[in-house]
């Protein structure tokens, strides 16, 4: 999925532009210049059934939501051009054009994008790699990293490495920028605590948001059937993290931290993805 032409830095006219579709126009005056939002999803592009009536529907959340920053996994070809049509408030920075692959969304009117790379994880076996943009959000200047690490229980000890690689890029970042970094993981808590924990200097965003019960939980075949799972336990674990690395004088606070695509799309009664997505807001720092 990665090469080596993909670790480039690439300016902002190699990001791919959204199309041109009326319900979703850049604002000409922002209501709340003091918060920023950033959403992270995996929207499930390997499922086939009902792709594009699926992606229609998380374009739907994003543009109700309005996230500054959003973090896509298992994007496909298919799926990503549903998103170009439907999002055109939104630069598109991709980490791959094959397969299946993560994304970067910016929107047009709040962020300005810097450069962006991508760092390929090179013992994976699922091309899984590390998508770094540098941008300011509302002034802000941040370090904006998703992910799409190793599947499986069976791939923990690959998973394990990436995560730490992971940490490591967001410690030696411009520490004069809030560095962001999450997606759909796959961890488990025990993994955690075998790689000796999350840093001393970055703070998982649901723990510090104030761990809602509710908002726990982000693959849950409880509440969620997209899979059909049909057994007497059905598995939930939180797949989905986000973590903070502040700046040396911290510029945003986190304040919230919710699900979204909870609710099933009329017709074909099915959720956008068998993922919840995760929804952070921070409010700026006053100097």
């Amino acid at each position: 999925m990665a090469n080596s032409s993909a670790s480039s830095l690439t300016n902002s006219s190699g990001a791919i532009e959204a199309g041109n579709v009326s319900q979703s126009q850049p604002e000409l005056v922002d209501p709340e210049p003091h918060r920023i939002r950033l959403l992270s999803w995996n929207i499930d592009g390997l499922d086939l059934e009902n792709l594009q009536t699926r992606t229609k529907a998380a374009c739907d959340t994003i543009v109700t939501e309005k996230p500054d920053v959003v973090y896509l996994q298992e994007v496909v070809l298919e799926s990503l051009q549903i998103i170009k049509s439907n999002l055109p408030g939104y630069n598109v920075h991709p980490a791959a054009d094959k397969a299946y692959f993560t994304c970067v969304l910016l929107k047009k009117s709040s962020t300005v994008f810097e450069k962006s790379k991508i760092m390929p994880f090179t013992t994976s076996r699922m091309s899984r790699n590390l998508l770094t943009v540098k941008a300011k959000v509302k002034g802000i200047p941040m370090y904006l990293i998703t992910s799409h690490l190793e599947s499986t229980k069976e791939h923990k000890e690959e998973r394990k490495r990436q995560l730490l690689l992971s940490f490591k890029h967001m410690m030696e970042a411009d520490p004069t920028c809030t560095v962001i970094f999450g997606g759909d993981l796959n961890i488990r808590d025990k993994e955690i605590t075998e790689v000796g924990g999350v840093p001393d200097t970055i703070y998982d965003l649901w723990e510090v948001s104030g761990k809602r019960p509710i908002a726990q939980w982000t693959w849950d075949t409880r509440r969620n059937d997209n899979l059909g799972i049909n057994s007497r336990y059905l598995p939930y674990l939180r797949f989905d993290r986000l973590y903070i690395h502040h700046s040396d004088v911290p510029r945003i606070k986190p304040v919230y931290f919710e699900l979204v695509g909870l609710t099933r799309i009329q017709g074909c009664g099915r959720f956008p993805s068998d993922h919840w997505g995760i929804l952070t807001h921070y409010d700026k720092v006053r100097l």
